[in-house]
């Protein structure tokens, strides 16, 4: 997936379909991962607070990790769902 900084706090990428949502106010932290508007994928390298569907954190990385990796103009993620 492709994705864009946003605000300085994210990046941002569209996804190929709407999922459902369960939208609520939060305030994010470094790692979070969330769905916005049903379509969209978020990944936190700083805080936000608007209204998510909380999805999943990143573990094992710092808030100053995360902001090397990700606090870029442009960014490829790659997504890989694991059964536990």
């Amino acid at each position: 997936m492709s994705a864009s900084r946003y605000g300085g706090f994210g990046q941002v990428g569209s996804l190929p379909q709407s999922f459902s949502r369960n939208d609520v106010q939060t305030t994010t932290q470094a790692g979070d991962i969330v769905l916005y508007s049903g379509n969209q994928l978020v990944i936190f390298f700083g805080s936000n607070s608007w209204s998510y569907t909380k999805l999943g954190h990143i573990k094992g990385l710092s808030a100053d990790e995360l902001a090397v990796l990700l606090d870029k103009e442009r960014a490829v993620i790659g997504l890989q769902i694991k059964s536990e």
